[in-house]
């Protein structure tokens, strides 16, 4: 028997950076993310020699050791090995499991669009089918938060393991005590080809300092005074409850204008949100025609977020082309994780 699963990675529209903790405990978070047909996938099989298989196809990179309930993380698939450990520990009575786990993306890692969280959801959707195990959405969810963020100690925030499970166009709710609410959005369908039509995904090529954004903003949540980053941050917030409405109302333009304010807003959060070659990639976007951008997720690298007039799409993408990214198109996707048997 073999287990396939996957789950789909999503663009961040605004709040981004407000599901992190400690600002989401004190203030209160909110997110507004949209899924898209672009995934992490896993594949879960016995081994017939009795041992452990972890491999990852993005990376190249695989693991295996003699039968053992648990694994040290070191630094080599962390990911693989931490999530393993947990369903062994507690949902398979410490018991062993002689098993081969295989992942792969649709995109390269570190991305922004939730790529190492949409993994450990994928993953361990795998696990609750091959051991049939009760987790709802919320419970899928909040183990794969419970396992990067303190299993695997890995700084970030919460709104991707929630918006890799439970899928489609959310505005997620933050607050104190892990209390986490997820708030599905009935957007029109033409509303939705109309983004699709203005939206593109650039892939800079630029790797990513994720981490150190984070700590900036972790940084002056808990400075003791006021700060520009701090109030940069409850703009972030307030720009997604703002496009909360403007998408409701199928206000297209509304929602350009807050990715605008938005992308100003997490400048002010961290100085390695950008750097000089980032900055010349938009300067060159921006003469050549895109409305507005951001980068997703953290930022730093990864891949860029641009609303265009949809006939200007082509002239845009040739304008850039002796530039070293990749530009790629996706549509919305409503589902959330799955699996299955083969």
């Amino acid at each position: 028997m073999k287990i396939r699963s996957k789950a789909p990675l999503r663009i961040g529209l605004a709040g981004g950076g407000t599901d992190v903790s400690p600002f989401c405990d004190i203030h209160g978070g909110c997110v507004l993310n949209a899924t898209i047909n672009m995934f992490a996938y896993c594949s879960l099989e016995e081994t017939v020699n009795g041992q452990v298989e972890f491999i990852s196809k993005d990376i190249d990179v695989t693991f295996s050791d003699k039968l053992s309930a648990n694994y040290t993380i070191d630094g080599v698939l962390t990911l693989h090995k931490a999530v393993y450990n947990r369903i062994v520990a507690q949902f398979n009575n410490g018991e062993a499991l002689p098993l081969k786990v295989t992942t792969w993306t649709d995109v390269p890692m570190g991305s922004g669009l939730g790529t190492s969280s949409t993994i450990v959801v994928a993953i361990i959707s795998a696990y609750r089918e091959y051991l049939n195990l009760p987790l709802g959405e919320y419970d899928v969810a909040q183990l794969a938060y419970d396992i990067e963020r303190i299993d695997c100690n890995l700084s970030g925030g919460k709104q991707d393991q929630y918006a890799a499970t439970f899928g489609g166009v959310n505005f997620i709710e933050f607050s104190d005590s892990n209390k986490v609410i997820v708030n599905p959005l009935r957007i029109k369908q033409s509303t939705l080809y109309e983004l699709e039509s203005r939206m593109v995904l650039y892939y800079t090529g630029l790797s990513r300092e994720s981490a150190k954004i984070i700590d900036d903003q972790v940084k002056a949540v808990s400075s003791t005074s006021s700060s520009s980053s701090l109030d940069a941050m409850f703009a972030l917030k307030s720009a997604a409850l703002k496009m909360k409405e403007a998408l409701l109302k199928s206000d297209i333009e509304s929602i350009i204008e807050l990715v605008r304010e938005s992308w100003i807003a997490k400048i002010a959060t961290s100085s390695s949100i950008t750097n000089p070659r980032i900055n010349d990639i938009i300067s060159r976007f921006e003469s050549c025609g895109v409305q507005a951008l951001k980068l997703s997720g953290a930022g730093g690298g990864g891949f860029m977020l641009l609303f265009i007039e949809p006939e200007d799409r082509f002239d845009i993408e040739k304008s850039v082309s002796d530039l070293d990214g990749k530009f790629f198109r996706f549509q919305f996707k409503n589902e959330g994780e799955c699996s299955w048997k083969i």
